[in-house]
């Protein structure tokens, strides 16, 4: 009698006017708007090798439609900083998107030593998929290296799969990694075809719109014409043009406007695209081409772009953060980020798109530019730490075969080498710690023997070492740069790099733009893995698994 009676009114309430409401309401859940909490669109701007000190150096270059109106009208954090290192593209993206460091997400360099298979591994690699757009192995990647979860991730989980992620770069791994496990339509560009192409991982035809844009050879054309400076503006604070230390990228023989590309063969210039501001252009008119023929943002669902702009670093590299080409390409990249606002304006509607932009690390000033400038400078090149390591462990143990590999920063030694002779692991890496601090000036720091101490990373600048290791794939000593050094592989004072602890290399931007961002500006300290879970905060989703950043915006929403 008992169960009947339950089952009773169980039958009665379900024809109660409010439960019917309560049901009503479920349904609208999935077939409606789902989450009016929710912004349609977000869009996450990765700007490659953007030191936060571009936005203010050529602001009076600027127009009032792209970096300007980020900064007037979004939230502002002017003292954003990286906490780790090596202050690489891989990491860079990785540690935005997860809210994490390499310490927990895994991504320790753009390619690291395999202690399991001895070979080199790059960061986005996979055999186990195809190229899809083109021949080649150019496509044989996928996001399997990334050990965490990604805030494009969270939000695909956050509905079961409803809502769409799309990421786009030039360089594979800026779009693979933003676009998480669970990417819908991931897109990089292939120099040697000069097409969009993609992975297996993601789909296994491309689709007709790509094909079609990929038909129109638009890198042939914006190649055929040279790269002068722009006019009516003012270059003064980056004059001379022929700068310190610049590279002479398109066989010129000279490093001067205007830049001509006559020299170099056709398949060349589809290569070299990348290293002018002509790749930014590209870049754009492929994240147009999405958005006409996908509407992301369009559906009941809140949908993720990831763009990420990579010829910054490229030319960057070659001239430095001095150079006239750097300030002409931010000048041009402020007009192609104006017309990407303009553009989500109208296709999804201001104030309904929830947008930041940052950059994935900064750059070291040309070598040559800081010594012309009585500024101290040098390097340390990986292959004479290899060599005197060897005669150490030669003359200190007997036996050179201790060390296993030098692979930029990292030292991997032979373990079962060491226990045959009876040695003491942790003794070895202080040794060889001790050794490298008095022969190599260039080094700063030395994390040795993790596994046996209690440290996990902070939230904090305190353990750039410690928050960038990861026990599966750092070597048995990690190393970091004094000053205005690098890791060098050729020409000291030809072109620049990135990769260390110092400000030049850690301060980026961070602008929150858009769906319920107030306007602002905020100088207090904040970290690279804080952006994710600002995110996720404000969309009311769960932050990515390994986040240990904290939400930056109070979110003032109903």
């Amino acid at each position: 009698m008992k169960k009947w009676f339950i089952l009773s009114c169980i039958i009665a309430l379900g024809c109660i006017p409010g439960m019917n409401k309560v049901n009503a309401g479920n349904k609208s859940l999935t077939e409606g708007n789902p989450r009016p909490v929710q912004p349609k669109l977000v869009v996450g701007i990765v700007i490659d090798q953007m030191r936060f000190d571009y936005l203010y150096r050529f602001y009076d270059q600027y127009s009032e439609s792209g970096f300007k109106r980020l900064m007037r009208e979004g939230m502002n954090f002017t003292f954003a900083q990286y906490n780790y290192i090596p202050t690489y593209t891989g990491p860079g993206h990785a540690s935005i998107y997860t809210g994490t460091t390499p310490y927990y997400h895994g991504i320790i360099s753009n390619s690291w030593y395999s202690k399991k298979t001895g070979k080199s591994v790059y960061c986005v690699k996979d055999y186990n998929y195809s190229t899809v757009g083109e021949e080649g192995i150019a496509g044989q990647a996928s996001p399997a290296n990334l050990i965490s979860s990604t805030i494009t991730d969270q939000l695909r989980m956050s509905d079961n799969g409803n809502s769409r992620v799309f990421s786009v770069s030039i360089k594979d791994r800026a779009a693979i990694l933003p676009g998480g496990h669970m990417g819908n339509q991931v897109y990089w560009y292939d120099g040697h075809s000069g097409k969009f192409i993609t992975s297996s991982y993601y789909m296994k035809e491309l689709p007709e719109w790509v094909k079609q844009f990929n038909s129109k050879r638009i890198p042939e054309k914006l190649m055929s014409k040279p790269w002068d400076t722009v006019s009516n503006i003012n270059y003064r604070v980056s004059w001379p043009d022929a700068g310190p230390g610049e590279e002479d990228v398109f066989k010129e023989g000279k490093t001067t406007f205007p830049h001509t590309f006559g020299k170099l063969t056709e398949s060349e210039k589809l290569d070299k695209i990348i290293s002018t501001p002509y790749g930014l252009e590209l870049l754009n008119d492929f994240v147009f081409a999405m958005l006409r023929e996908n509407n992301p943002g369009k559906g009941p669902f809140t949908d993720f772009l990831a763009i990420s702009f990579s010829s910054t670093d490229y030319i960057g590299h070659a001239y430095g953060p001095n150079s006239m080409e750097i300030m002409d390409t931010y000048i041009r990249l402020d007009r192609q980020i104006a017309n990407l606002l303009d553009t989500l304006d109208k296709r999804v509607g201001a104030g309904n798109y929830l947008l930041f932009l940052t950059g994935d690390h900064g750059v070291k000033p040309n070598s040559a530019y800081l010594k012309e400038n009585r500024i101290s400078a040098g390097g340390v090149f990986p292959d004479s730490i290899e060599n005197s390591l060897k005669n150490f462990c030669f003359r200190k143990y007997g036996n050179s075969g201790i060390l296993k590999n030098v692979y930029e920063s990292q030292i991997y030694l032979d373990h079962a080498q060491i226990d045959s002779m009876n040695l003491d692991l942790t003794q070895v890496r202080r040794d060889m710690a001790n050794f490298l601090k008095f022969t190599f000036p260039g080094i700063g720091s030395i994390l040795t023997n993790v596994e046996d101490d209690a440290s996990v990373p902070e939230r904090n600048m305190n353990s750039f070492l410690l928050n960038g290791y990861n026990s599966s794939r750092s070597g048995d000593l990690s190393l970091s740069l004094s000053v205005n050094n690098l890791f060098l592989y050729g020409d000291d004072d030809e072109g620049t790099s990135h990769e260390s602890s110092f400000d030049y290399d850690t301060h980026v931007p961070m602008i929150f733009y858009g769906w319920h961002v107030t306007p602002g500006e905020s100088n207090r300290e904040v970290y690279i893995e804080d952006l994710a879970p600002t995110i996720a905060n404000l969309i009311h989703i769960q932050e990515p698994d390994a986040t240990f950043g904290i939400p930056l915006i109070e979110y003032k929403g109903k």
